[in-house]
């Protein structure tokens, strides 16, 4: 399996990566007066290794079991979609639709619900990853490991849900039992991490 990545495919990876990482760094800060510049460094950090993970490997993770299937795939960002997650981070919340992973070929309804279902897969697995670290205290990589684990659960929650462009609503057209052991647990981990673990 060759996968390539088109210059324009990078700098579109890398904007949204670098974009999704300071709209969430600036719902972090509890109000952007008086930051210093170690604070705001430290944020932004701590938000580019987890919220940029996240968002990256899940795209990635489309990609790859499209290409996978013999597909071109490449992911394009929304430019506009980032400046709102920007704005929307500014004034207290946070909307990130930052782009999608388009694949041209013919494609099976099996075909589309494992290439939608790969996302959120890979989402639990770097939670999984992430969790072993939430155990190192209130430090830089205690935080890493928290803020890893519940974005991640709840990256996978959301794009389980079956409504619209999500990946959810492609994998249950494709396979309805596939889908319900997949969201159920997904939905229960992502509600846990918003609320019983505090993710914010």
């Amino acid at each position: 399996m060759n996968i390539r990545f088109s210059s324009r495919e990078l700098l579109d990876l890398g904007a949204a990566w670098v974009a999704l990482s300071v709209a969430f760094s600036i719902l972090l800060i509890p109000g952007l007066r008086g930051i210093s510049v170690p604070m705001a460094t430290r944020t932004f950090g701590l938000s580019f290794l987890t919220v940029g993970v996240a968002f990256l490997l899940h795209e990635l993770a489309h990609k790859i079991v499209a290409i996978r299937f013999g597909k071109i795939a490449e992911f394009r960002a929304d430019y506009s979609m980032l400046f709102v997650a920007i704005m929307g981070a500014a004034v207290g919340f946070l909307f990130a639709a930052p782009g999608a992973v388009y694949h041209r070929g013919r494609s099976t309804l099996r075909q589309n619900g494992l290439i939608a279902l790969a996302g959120p897969i890979m989402n639990l697995a770097l939670a999984a990853l992430f969790a072993p670290l939430a155990f190192f205290g209130d430090g830089f990589v205690g935080s890493i490991g928290g803020l890893g684990l519940s974005i991640n659960l709840v990256l996978a929650a959301f794009n389980m849900v079956p409504f619209g462009p999500l990946d959810g609503n492609t994998v249950k057209e494709w396979n309805v039992p596939v889908f319900v052991v997949v969201f159920v647990p997904s939905l229960a981990l992502g509600l846990w991490a918003l609320f019983g673990f505090g993710l914010f």
